[in-house]
């Protein structure tokens, strides 16, 4: 049985073109031609095409906001998305409006015909360029978490600083013109926020931050 292709093309020649490529090949059948994308959501519902060619850069409606209501629709239906465009934002919008193929206009015939085929059996065609980048946007290093301030005050943190740097509690009063008591305070609050028992482990923890 032929696979039954509806295009959605805004270009008449290209349009023109892919109906007859499908027309002549064996195997496939062109059961709807559509320069817009408000002409599709009227006609394909009713037509039922195994597969749709869809263009992103439709007059009105665009390519990939027909494709959200025709899934809808048509849910046993698969569409390849058939572009210029290759940027990540365009690739990701159509797949998740449920596009299950992304090909680009430079396609040679063999290749959109066996992407087709492809999607048919239940794969999802890209070109090689559109893979990768769909693979590289998997590999981007994950965001780094925020460091943790540990809710510690500019006054903590400053005590905090100075134990790391080997200072001793009168030193660090010192240095910072305050009284040894309020110091030990300070340190008390930072273990408690911490949750250490020791300058060590406050140090250490400090550091890891």
């Amino acid at each position: 049985m032929a696979i039954r292709v509806a295009i959605v093309e805004d270009n008449e020649k290209l349009r023109e073109t892919l109906g007859r490529v499908l027309e002549r090949t064996e195997g496939f059948a062109c059961v709807g031609r559509f320069a817009t994308a408000e002409e599709a959501l009227q006609a394909v519902p009713g037509l039922k095409p195994d597969v749709v060619l869809m263009d992103i850069n439709l007059p009105g409606i665009n390519g990939v906001e027909c494709v959200r209501r025709l899934k809808d629709q048509c849910p046993d239906t698969q569409f390849i998305m058939l572009t210029v465009y290759e940027d990540t934002d365009n690739i990701f919008n159509a797949l998740a409006a449920g596009a299950t193929g992304y090909l680009l206009k430079r396609s040679t015939k063999a290749e959109l015909l066996q992407a087709i085929r492809d999607v048919m059996k239940g794969g999802s065609p890209m070109t090689t360029h559109i893979a990768r980048k769909v693979v590289q946007s998997f590999q981007k290093p994950p965001a780094r978490p925020p460091e943790p301030d540990f809710e510690l005050s500019p006054r903590e943190r400053e005590v905090l600083d100075l134990l790391a740097q080997g200072f001793l509690y009168k030193e660090i009063a010192e240095k910072l013109g305050v009284t040894y008591e309020t110091v030990h305070t300070h340190i008390r609050r930072i273990y408690e926020k911490l949750q250490v028992r020791t300058r060590t482990e406050a140090v250490a923890k400090f550091l890891r931050r």
